[in-house]
This record gives C-alpha cells, structure tokens and sequence, in this order.
C-alpha cells in the first residue's frame, strides 16, 4: 500500500513540475559556461556544471589556461546569431531558471559537456553521462589537461 501512495505523489509531482515547467525562448548570451541570459530570464542549464569564469586548468604542455573563459566563449559560440528554448526544470537557489536549453535541433547543454567545457552533475540526471565519456576519451575541453572540477574550484574559492 504505501508502494502506491509514494509512486502516486511522486506522479502528482512529475505532473506538477511539467505542467509548471517554464518556457523562454530567444537570443542569449551566455553569462558562464553553464548559465545563459535570455531576454530578462537568467537559465542555468540543467544537468551540468562548467569552471566558473576565473578559474584556471593546466594544459597537457602544463600551461595555465583561463577554462572558466573558455567555456563562456564555447557557450556562446553555440548559441551565436540563433534563438534558443529553454524548457525549465524549475528554479534553483538564486531564482534562475534551471533549463534544458536547445539552439536549433542541438541540446546546448549536452554539446558543452561534449565538448569538453562542462561536466555532467549526476545528483540532476544521467543524461549527460555519455557525452562526458566521449569528451574524455576525445581529450576535449578540459580534458586535454588537468583540472579541479567546478565543485572542488568553488569549494576552495568561496569569495568567487
């Protein structure tokens, strides 16, 4: 009985959240390497986390490289002269919406994992998963040399 009563509530709240979920759709501009300005909306792209916008990775030659940068840049580069939708998954602590974000038929957020400039967040969801598999093996993005993950950088830089 109380198998029923959990699997009933959590469909009342997928329902919930879908039938809530928020849509924006237009030009963007990316503000980092996993969050995009669309229109007044701030979107946090769902499922993934980039290095924040100072942090730093060293090269496979052991040069520091700015990858925070990087992954801004390869953000916008993806969403350049295109609009883009979002379709929300809802908000997180700061009130940006946290989105699967697409640029034409291409999932934003899956091409920055798959490039290497993002890493998948499996506490949101598996999906991204093999995209990460496949950056890594092609040494792309970051994966060309070392770095802290995102987590670990914002960790030990609190005062970002």
């Amino acid at each position: 009985m109380m198998r029923y009563f959990i699997t009933f509530a959590l469909m009342l709240v997928l329902y919930a959240n879908s039938a809530n979920a928020e849509e924006v759709t237009g030009r963007a501009r990316a503000i980092d390497g996993d969050t995009l300005k669309v229109g007044k909306t701030t979107v946090r792209l769902f499922g993934i986390d980039a290095p924040e916008l100072k942090q730093t990775c060293i090269t496979s030659k052991g040069k520091t490289q700015r990858c925070g940068d990087l992954a801004r840049q390869s953000l916008n580069v993806l969403i350049a002269n295109i609009k883009v939708k979002c379709r929300g998954e809802g908000k997180d602590s700061d009130g940006a919406l946290v989105a699967t974000c697409y640029a034409g038929p291409f999932d934003v957020n899956e091409q920055m994992v798959a490039a290497g400039w993002a890493l998948s967040v499996k506490e949101e969801t598996d999906i991204y998963v093999r995209a990460e598999s496949f950056a890594r093996a092609r040494n792309e993005g970051m994966w060309r040399g070392t770095f802290d993950t995102p987590q670990k950088w914002r960790d030990e830089h609190p005062a970002r």
